[in-house]
């Protein structure tokens, strides 16, 4: 942990409260109760070393418990005292270790001084593929996913992810979770997964319930706004490779700009893996629709929970512009045309919901037994 302090008070400051918490089970209370009974959190594991500078900073412990503990950090040790005297910053530094079956997979930092600037990076090795998403929560708000996603750099030893936010406010709490996928883990030991549309919402994508989703998106005046165009499809490819990691797209994807929480008429559609390019739509519209029909499950990225069964057209013709404001009729067939559809009716706020014929309901996705694989056609 890296602080960089400033006193904005009138005394001297001498000390800096540190807490350690762990819960290897989250969502089980009484297993993880249950398991620092037997196994406590310890000071010799955990090995905390704290610096101000140059200087080794002593500690006092305040609180000493199963599952958690709490330090004051000394501005002092046997030789000398150096307090943060009014006006001015230092930097410290503190570290600990906790073994691997005590630590679950989730990082909390809670935000008790007024905070400039707050970063996480969470370092795994590549070969456990980790997936990584976030939530906050306020005095005056539940959970909810960060307003932005974590970045994220790749190299063939480690993935590190990244998030920052500014001047967050006062009592917020920002909790970072994991999954990582290993050869290593026991059949028996579970995981602690999130439901898809937490992961997808952890990634940026805007749920159902939004009010954006219900909006019809605003058309782009091309060419004038091309570099807003450039701008919208730009962040859409971004999202488009954070959701990549997160599941297999068997069938292609799609994602349209209301979707990224941006109300312009812009989609993005990517093929099934069969070496096709993204399809970029701006300012769509249905030209053409056959009559020949079929009915497809279909999953959106805004309520990924569940996949719906849903009537659509075989055969399309779509009419939109392109980035130097040429106007194009694009036909799209079967599985393609049922991915542009599915996006262009996000762009006329509309969700798959209303295409479903009467008394069809949703079914949850662990019941879907598609995924992974291109729809079927005669």
């Amino acid at each position: 942990m890296h602080r960089r302090l400033r006193n904005t008070g009138t005394e001297p400051i001498t000390r800096y409260l540190v807490r350690i918490a762990v819960d290897r089970y989250p969502g089980e209370p009484e297993r993880s109760n249950a398991l620092y009974r037997n196994h406590p959190l310890t000071w010799e594991e955990l090995q905390l070393q704290a610096h101000c500078g140059d200087e080794q900073m002593g500690h006092v412990v305040k609180h000493d418990r199963d599952a958690f503990k709490e330090v004051w950090l000394e501005f002092a040790n046997t030789h000398s005292r150096f307090p943060l005297y009014p006006g001015q910053e230092a930097g410290i530094t503190y570290s600990y270790s906790v073994t691997a079956d005590k630590w679950g997979p989730w990082f909390q930092r809670a935000v008790r001084l007024p905070t400039r600037e707050l970063t996480v990076s969470l370092s795994f090795p590549t070969a456990l593929q980790p997936a990584v998403w976030g939530t906050e929560t306020s005095l005056s708000a539940n959970f909810a996913p960060l307003r932005t996603p974590p970045t994220q750099i790749i190299d063939a030893e480690h993935t590190v992810y990244t998030w920052t936010t500014l001047d967050p406010p006062l009592h917020a709490r920002y909790r970072m979770e994991w999954r990582l996928k290993s050869a290593h883990l026991q059949e028996s030991e579970p995981v602690n997964t999130p439901n898809p549309s937490a992961l997808m919402a952890a990634a940026g994508i805007v749920q159902e319930g939004d009010i954006l989703l219900q909006a019809i998106a605003q058309p782009f005046d091309l060419p004038a706004e091309a570099d807003e165009a450039r701008h919208v499809v730009s962040e859409l490819d971004a999202a488009i490779s954070r959701v990549k990691q997160l599941h297999d797209f068997g069938k292609g994807l799609g994602i349209a700009a209301p979707q990224i929480g941006i109300g312009r008429a812009a989609a993005v559609v990517v093929p099934p893996s069969d070496g096709s390019t993204s399809i970029v739509l701006l300012n769509p519209t249905i030209a053409e629709v056959s009559t020949e029909t079929d009915r497809q499950y279909e999953g959106c990225l805004s309520f990924f929970d569940v996949r719906g069964l849903v009537p659509r057209p075989l055969h399309i013709v779509i009419a939109h512009t392109d980035i130097d404001g040429t106007p194009r009729l694009t036909r799209f067939d079967h599985g393609l045309a049922r991915l542009v559809l599915h996006e262009v009716d996000h762009l006329a706020g509309k969700l798959y919901h209303s295409r479903m014929e009467p008394g069809t309901q949703p079914i949850p996705v662990e019941e879907y037994r598609g995924t992974g694989r291109n729809w079927t056609y005669q």
